[in-house]
């Protein structure tokens, strides 16, 4: 009998929490196969078998379990079963399809259910503000949409019968600790103020229209808007050095490089996996890099590399339908950009009123060393990037510098 114990993860870190067994107790595991799951306070990693043998669990799921403990034993003197042939699977119970009439397209793209439940939204005409999801990641379940018809104007929260008065008592997970001490660190530590400007995104929108099809056939990846935030941010960085630049002790340490934090939502809290060296990138390698790391936080394999090291943050609320907030800096670093919902808006153009898309940005920032003429020299200058996406290439307007002007 072997016993598997807690890795080390990282100097400060003492305990992890136990996600999930990913084999059951008393199966046969394989050398090197994975087991579990735990989480740090920084990030999510796996735990391999170190023997081939039998498994026994010596944790629940949702346990504490201090750095060095015994996750599991396993016997590696137990015989390994012989493969049996699996019964034949009976046929599952024959399931009504849907009407074929159901307009099921009719559910808003921003609405996630499952295919049984989109299909009654439609055919019943649902109103899909009055479903409370109790699904995965806020999917709407065949249940949820029967209980909003069985009391209509009235919400239920999963599970739960009406004039309910329950209260949930719920662990909170060691990211969602973190998250809440570096809030709280942040709010604390720094003379944190807020500058709001906002851009024209019509530029930038037409370049996405006109060269989707043939930026994914060519990158094999979509063009979205935070290459363009990414770029301009690095340009912007290049020639504001105090945004990128931090507060150790009695120094202030510059960087001569852009590794932006990009913020990411999880079911299980926010992460801020880091893009390296920005400035160096074409817009086609951040798209690919924020789809990797969006993946990896999805799937949980974010590791302590991906989380550290950041010189600035981008959060974009606008995916969520914000339309103006204050972001909180991401500490160590001096400041965070947040962007926000795209609105159509009237503005004064040349005397004429025109309706344009418009974004309103955000920039926190440290006042301990980001000063009023940096930190909005910095935000308009990330909106004169925005505007004219050709500066984007050289930072300058080509005409410009074609003439050394």
């Amino acid at each position: 009998m072997i016993s598997i114990k807690v890795p080390t993860v990282g100097e400060s870190i003492t305990e992890v929490t136990l996600l999930k067994w990913t084999k059951a107790e008393g199966t046969w595991v394989d050398r090197d196969e994975v087991i579990a799951e735990l989480e740090s306070e920084k990030a999510t990693f796996e735990v391999n078998a170190e023997k081939a043998g039998v498994l026994f669990h010596k944790a629940k799921e949702g346990d504490s379990i201090l750095i060095g403990d015994v996750l599991a034993d396993i016997d590696e003197t137990a015989a390994k079963p012989t493969q049996t042939e699996a019964p034949a699977a009976s046929a599952p119970p024959s399931v009504p399809a849907p009407p074929s009439q159901a307009p099921v397209t009719s559910v808003p793209n921003n609405v996630k259910a499952t295919p049984v439940a989109a299909a009654i939204i439609a055919d019943k005409k649902v109103d899909t503000t009055q479903i409370k999801a109790s699904g995965y990641a806020g999917k709407i379940t065949k249940i949820d949409v029967l209980d909003a018809l069985n009391n209509p104007g009235k919400i239920q929260f999963a599970g739960q019968e009406l004039f309910s008065r329950n209260v949930r008592p719920e662990k909170m997970s060691n990211l969602r600790k973190t998250i809440s001490r570096r809030l709280v660190e942040a709010k604390n530590t720094t003379a944190m103020l807020t500058t709001f400007n906002e851009v024209d995104m019509t530029a930038i929108m037409q370049i996405r229209k006109q060269f989707k099809d043939k930026f994914k056939e060519a990158h094999g990846v979509n063009l979205g808007f935070m290459s363009f935030f990414a770029k301009a941010c690095a340009i912007a960085l290049t020639e504001w050095p105090t945004v990128n630049a931090f507060i150790d002790g009695d120094q202030l340490l510059y960087h001569d490089y852009a590794d932006i934090s990009i913020a990411v939502s999880t079911p299980r809290g926010l992460t801020v996996p880091v893009i390296r060296n920005v400035e160096s990138l074409s817009m086609a390698e951040i798209e690919k890099n924020v789809i990797v790391l969006a993946g990896k936080a999805r799937d949980s394999k974010l590791t302590a590399e991906d989380l550290t090291g950041g010189t600035f943050t981008i959060t974009n609320g606008g995916v969520f339908g914000s339309l103006m907030s204050t972001p909180i800096i991401n500490i160590p670093q001096s400041a965070i950009l947040g962007m926000h919902k795209i609105q159509d808006r009237p503005m004064a153009v040349n005397g004429e009123v025109k309706i344009l898309p418009m974004m309103y940005l955000a920039l926190s920032y440290d006042h301990r060393i980001i000063d009023g003429r940096e930190s909005v020299g910095f935000l308009v200058r990330v909106k004169e990037l925005l505007e004219n996406p050709s500066l984007l290439l050289i930072g300058k307007d080509p005409v410009a510098s074609l003439l050394e002007l």
